[in-house]
């Protein structure tokens, strides 16, 4: 039985293309080069952007995190210094758990990846990438986030 010339070309242009379409969606999984785990992903809010009181410095002493929000926006908070707090994104970024504030590091409890209190870089797990990371403030009395 032989095959005609037509029916091996329809074949192999078919082939070709489902080729090419696969190659185009598995290009998007990868991990841009640009992207470094040691850096956080800053989520850069509109300019026009407002900060957010989150909660009373006092609520967060230094050397402690803490889980909060504004408004649908889960937040991490870790105050490093006495003037100085780190806020990032409660997503975490191996498949979208919400990471809770220990002692020591947030912590996914999904996969077990840990991430740097002050960076949001991650230490262990399979996550990759840091946790997004919001600009944030003591002003007076108050944490403030800008989201």
């Amino acid at each position: 039985m032989t095959q005609s010339p037509c029916a091996r070309r329809r074949f192999l242009h078919t082939s070709a293309l489902g080729a090419a379409a696969g190659a185009a969606v598995l290009s998007g999984c990868g991990v841009p080069e640009s992207a470094s785990p040691s850096s956080p992903a800053v989520e850069t809010p509109p300019s026009d952007a407002p900060w957010s009181d989150v909660l009373p410095a006092a609520e967060l002493p230094v050397g402690t995190s803490r889980e909060a929000s504004v408004g649908e926006i889960q937040l991490l908070l870790h105050r490093s210094e006495e003037a100085t707090v780190h806020a990032f994104s409660a997503v975490c970024t191996h498949q979208g758990c919400a990471v809770a504030a220990e002692q020591e590091r947030f912590a996914c409890p999904c996969h077990g990846s840990l991430f740097n209190l002050q960076t949001g870089a991650p230490e262990s797990g399979p996550a990759q990438e840091p946790l997004a990371s919001y600009p944030a403030e003591i002003s007076g009395d108050t944490v403030r986030v800008r989201v």
